[in-house]
């Protein structure tokens, strides 16, 4: 499915980078682990970042109940959700032509603050499953005093674009010919090896889940 851009996602810039397909931007929303949540505060810009899930057409946000910014989202304030996977270093044979390659998301739109109490406790399992797939089968769930201080909001994927780079540097025709190197360094997320809880007692060792999520990201 593609979303149709509005005057405010439209792609002015570069508009070939921009994709406004629903598979591209799940994709990246789901993949990045990390988002910035754009507002203004009595005309004060603030950006924050915080963790984000999707579910369809929703991506949730959390965070203490009583922080200023869930309570300014929860008032309607606009917000500006942005999320990037980086892909790689482009070094080109001029200094101005030196990029990155990326995946870029950006939501607009408004919060709605979650009350419904089976989409809030959906909403905290969506997000402890995108840290550790199984991870919250293993763990303590949210009690009622652990949902009253965490704020849940949603917003909507109705204002969506994606932004790619993909290739090799893009060098003025000229500077190919000069003797230095150019190319793509590749970057990825790595995990590293799991460092215990000093408190945790010593016989107890990672789930399998853990185990297979470091596999798949070593």
């Amino acid at each position: 499915m593609t979303v149709p851009p509005s005057e405010r996602t439209r792609l002015r810039r570069k508009p070939a980078r921009g994709a406004y397909d629903r598979e591209t931007i799940d994709a990246i929303l789901d993949e990045a682990l990390v988002a910035h949540l754009g507002i203004a505060i009595d005309g004060q810009p603030y950006v924050i970042p915080t963790l984000h899930a999707r579910v369809g057409d929703t991506v949730y946000l959390h965070g203490s109940a009583g922080s200023r910014t869930l309570r300014a989202l929860a008032s309607g304030t606009p917000a500006c959700l942005t999320v990037t996977l980086l892909d790689g270093l482009v070094l080109a044979r001029s200094a101005l032509h030196h990029s990155v390659n990326y995946r870029s998301v950006v939501v607009l739109g408004q919060a709605v603050p979650v009350t419904d109490t089976h989409e809030r406790l959906a909403a905290l399992r969506t997000f402890m499953e995108r840290i550790v797939p199984g991870r919250f089968g293993e763990v303590r769930a949210p009690s009622e005093a652990d949902a009253r201080v965490t704020g849940v909001l949603s917003m909507s994927l109705a204002e969506a674009s994606a932004k790619l780079r993909t290739g090799p540097p893009l060098d003025d025709a000229q500077d190919y010919a000069l003797d230095v190197w150019a190319g793509v360094i590749p970057l990825r997320m790595q995990a590293g090896a799991p460092i215990p809880d000093p408190r945790l007692a010593p016989d107890i060792e990672p789930s399998a889940k853990i185990e297979s999520w470091l596999r798949e990201r070593a």
